[in-house]
């Protein structure tokens, strides 16, 4: 390894304060009134983006906070108008747990980005880039920047190779940068310098990393990565960083200050951002919205691959179970069943499918249940897996049925317009239909309470 920097240029930053950062530490319960007073803060600073939107914001803005996401994410665009605004979009399952049409694909895509997006992260479980093709020409026809991530994993299939036939691929369907999303900090810090290296030399797009600190090592990955010529990588201004969020903005910027990466981000600047998140900090840390276990470092994550929000998952389906003191078995019962099941990345929805079979296998027998997300996984609904399937849990799932071989979603019908008409009672804009679509089981209600509030709202002006 070579003693100086590969790149003379500075490393830039993107900050996930507003999204993965809270969603990882604080169940994604941010409100926008935490966020906006820091904004003009936040935009003075000269990120390369705020990652501010996507993955679970949507859900739970509706669900828990009982804002509009579509407003939030105005709201935001208003307030920071000289930054990159960066979402996280789960490819053909948008923001949801199912594979939409591409129709759906076409309108989603299409409102983030006049809502105020500059930046899709695109990324798909399975790493299968036929679910990201929608998706990826869609952010292109409206003017987007088309992040293409690649999940992360170690497995006998998950090599270097196969990591960088993926970026090549994805160079050539049409991505502006291509991200290595390191979901449970699996990433190691001399693999990362290897895999970030190798990258640079076969692809000429930027390469964007992203991690997290569960496992102690996030800062270290950064390090090495910025030495093999890294160009971007995500952080999280100290209040809600480490653990299982993303490393440290402050500690960073810090680290590479005079030397050939300097991010030429002002320290002073970052830490009056931070003094408004610490606020936020404390107050969700006394109405108990942030546990201190997030905060932890946990090794065993590089044993198991268990994402600490899987692994939160697994304890609470064992406590529904009375079965807490089986967890150890459970936590090694998840590798076997990834490898049964072709060895798919653990990351939303095929950490739930996989870490969901564990349990059943632990507490009913191994295979003598399958959820249904378990067949779809096994039958190819989610896509193509990455390695070979023990072909006798396959039949013991799915018996004589056929695997799906094709791209799952040539198997849809144009649904948009339908789902237009199931909701025309109560959606008043496009925006609210694609909320309908993806969550039919929260945004309605949360429509109608959006609605009946409003209308209290002007009688009540009109009153006055």
């Amino acid at each position: 390894m070579s003693e100086v920097f590969e790149s003379r240029k500075p490393l830039l930053i993107t900050d996930t304060i507003l999204r993965d950062a809270h969603q990882s530490q604080a169940a994604t319960r941010m409100k926008l009134e935490d966020m906006l007073p820091a904004c003009e803060i936040l935009d003075s600073i000269g990120y390369w983006s705020i990652e501010c939107w996507g993955g679970a914001t949507f859900d739970s803005c509706m669900r828990f906070l009982n804002e509009d996401p579509w407003e939030r994410l105005r709201s935001l665009r208003k307030a920071l108008p000289k930054t990159k605004l960066q979402m996280l979009l789960r490819g053909q399952n948008l923001l949801g747990y199912r594979h939409y049409a591409d129709d759906m694909i076409e309108a989603f895509c299409r409102k983030s980005i006049e809502n105020g997006i500059d930046v899709v992260r695109i990324f798909d479980a399975l790493n299968d880039v036929r679910n990201m093709e929608a998706s990826i020409k869609a952010v292109k026809k409206y003017g987007g920047l088309v992040e293409a991530a690649m999940s992360y994993t170690t497995s006998p299939v998950h090599s270097e190779e196969y990591f960088v036939k993926k970026a090549i691929v994805l160079e050539q369907m049409g991505a502006d940068t291509i991200c290595i999303k390191d979901m449970a900090n699996l990433l190691l810090p001399m693999d990362a310098y290897n895999l970030v290296k190798k990258l640079k030399e076969k692809v000429s797009i930027p390469i964007h990393l992203h991690t997290h600190n569960t496992t102690g090592t996030g800062s270290m990955v950064y390090l090495m990565a910025a030495m093999a010529g890294v160009d971007i990588v995500d952080c999280a201004l100290s209040p809600f960083a480490n653990g299982t969020s993303q490393p440290a903005t402050e500690s960073l910027v810090a680290s590479l200050k005079g030397t050939e990466r300097d991010t030429g981000l002002d320290l002073k600047r970052l830490n009056e951002a931070a003094v408004h998140f610490k606020a936020v900090a404390a107050k969700m840390e006394k109405d108990g919205t942030i546990s201190s276990k997030v905060l932890r470092v946990d090794p065993n994550t590089l044993l198991y691959q268990v994402p600490g929000g899987m692994l939160s998952n697994l304890l609470s389906q064992l406590k529904q179970a009375n079965a807490e003191d089986r967890m150890e078995a459970v936590l090694a019962e998840v590798p076997r069943v990834r490898e049964d099941f072709g060895y798919p990345p653990l990351v939303t929805p095929t950490s739930q499918i996989v870490g969901t079979q564990a349990v059943l296998n632990v507490l009913m027998g191994r295979y003598k249940s399958f959820t249904k997300e378990s067949k779809g996984l096994l039958r190819g609904e989610y896509g193509e897996l990455p390695g070979t399937v023990n072909e006798e849990v396959l039949r013991k799932a799915i018996g004589d049925d056929e695997v799906i071989t094709c791209r799952p979603a040539d198997n849809l019908e144009p649904e948009l317009s339908k789902i237009q008409a199931m909701y025309s009672d109560i959606t008043k804009t496009e925006e609210d239909v694609l909320s309908c679509a993806m969550f039919p089981q929260v945004a309605p209600e949360f429509i109608k309470r959006r609605d009946d509030l409003l209308v209290r709202d002007i009688t009540v002006d009109w009153i006055r």
